[in-house]
């Protein structure tokens, strides 16, 4: 099989959108030889936050000596930024192998999903490429999501806010309840910043688990204003003077949750000394998260799609005008059809002065048309322009030198720019 014949099957897959449930991928998994039982994992759950943390605690094991595999999802521009060990992406010829391989084992009874077919595809490839570790990042939930047939040596779970509604439920509570389904029998489990009566759910399910509970702010601390420099505490460990490239003061509970897995490995002979810690954080790398890739103006990519996502990227951009009194923000804005727009877009009154609306190329995506009288409301000046090239020209006609163009509301959108910025292809595989 071709790496484009692979796409192409891949793609094909997509139409069979999202199934919760662990039977396919259980069948999988067992077709394969369990392939995720051949390595450590840990297993990473969270409204937001989850890439971020997984991405940062890779990097502190990576830094570490170890052979570290990272799960993650969606991509932005390339499938293969999904599949990565060692911070280099699974290549075109072993997606082709192995895309083969999983076809074969699948037929004629299995119908796996996209996510469930690249979830087995990452398992098999890091058994493979003989990983000390593997670093995975739950697609959507948790206790039905297709990465939960691991047992990990730890779990964590960033942030719980509402998302996804139509799957995990319309409460604090129901959310919490399904990102808990990834706490096994007495492994710890690590918990962000969470509202009381989502921590609360998640630590009686923990309780009936007999699974440890460790969470940010009683058993591990954080202290800084933005990730340049900051201070972590918890363990019987402390750390001055450690510093993140990535932006935003949200950055710094990753930052703290994704130390305190590293720490909690230490029981299962995975230790990672001060300066690997030092090291990992310090040289991290994570696309589309407030990520900077032009200057003057001065153009930041941020993946936020829901309202707990929006606040704290205006949270950042609220800092950055505070230092720059005479900047102006101008916000190229796309969402899918199924987010909260209204709750999103309120977090920027007052904060942002032009918008361009836009729409990602994929089927889900809301069109320009549907956004802009919302947006309308609280911008009357706000400009469309349905392709993502065009609104990006838009944006940067209307912006000084000194102004940020901030490019947000969804992955999707953020992977369109940074596919034109880079003045590449993007792969037909989205979502």
């Amino acid at each position: 099989m071709t790496y484009t014949a692979a796409v192409s099957y891949l793609y094909s897959l997509q139409k069979h959108g999202i199934k919760l449930g662990l039977d396919t991928m259980t069948a999988l998994a067992g077709r394969l030889g369990m392939p995720q039982s051949r390595y450590r994992s840990l297993h990473i759950a969270g409204t937001n936050g989850k890439g971020s943390t997984a991405a940062l605690t890779a990097a502190m094991f990576q830094a570490g000596g170890y052979r570290v595999g990272l799960y993650t999802s969606p991509h932005l521009v390339e499938f293969g930024e999904r599949i990565r060990v060692d911070g280099r992406m699974i290549s075109e010829s072993d997606i082709a192998r192995l895309t083969e391989l999983i076809k074969s084992i699948s037929e004629p009874d299995v119908s796996p999903t996209f996510f469930e077919f690249t979830t087995a595809m990452a398992f098999q490839y890091f058994a493979e490429s003989q990983v000390d570790l593997a670093v995975l990042e739950v697609g959507l939930g948790g206790r039905f999501d297709a990465t939960n047939v691991v047992s990990p040596l730890a779990s964590a779970i960033t942030t719980i806010a509402l998302d996804h509604q139509q799957y995990l439920g319309n409460t604090l509570e129901s959310v919490a309840f399904e990102k808990a389904g990834i706490i096994k029998p007495h492994v710890p489990v690590i918990l962000g910043r969470l509202p009381g009566e989502a921590r609360d759910t998640i630590e009686r399910i923990a309780g009936e688990r007999d699974a440890p509970v460790f969470c940010l702010g009683r058993d591990f601390q954080v202290e800084g204003e933005m990730p340049a420099r900051f201070k972590y505490s918890g363990f019987g460990m402390r750390y001055d003077e450690l510093s993140c490239p990535l932006l935003g003061r949200h950055q710094l509970e990753n930052c703290a949750c994704a130390v305190s897995l590293v720490e909690t490995s230490r029981r299962d002979r995975l230790a990672v000394g001060e300066s690997a810690i030092r090291e990992g954080l310090r040289e991290v790398q994570w696309e589309g998260r407030l990520e900077i890739v032009q200057r003057d103006p001065l153009t930041v990519l941020d993946g936020a799609h829901n309202p707990a996502a929006a606040k704290a990227l205006a949270d950042y951009l609220r800092t950055f005008r505070l230092s720059n009194p005479l900047s102006r923000v101008i916000l190229v804005l796309a969402m899918m059809r199924d987010k909260d727009h209204r709750g999103f877009v309120e977090c920027f009154t007052g904060l942002v002065d032009e918008v361009v609306v836009t729409q990602a190329d994929v089927t889900r995506s809301a069109t320009a048309d549907e956004l802009l009288p919302l947006v309308g409301e609280t911008w009357p000046r706000a400009r469309r322009n349905a392709r993502v090239t065009g609104a990006l020209a838009d944006a940067r006609h209307l912006a000084r030198p000194q102004d940020v163009i901030c490019v947000t509301g969804s992955l999707m959108l953020v992977g369109e720019a940074k596919a034109s910025l880079r003045g590449c292809g993007l792969s037909r595989l989205r979502g």
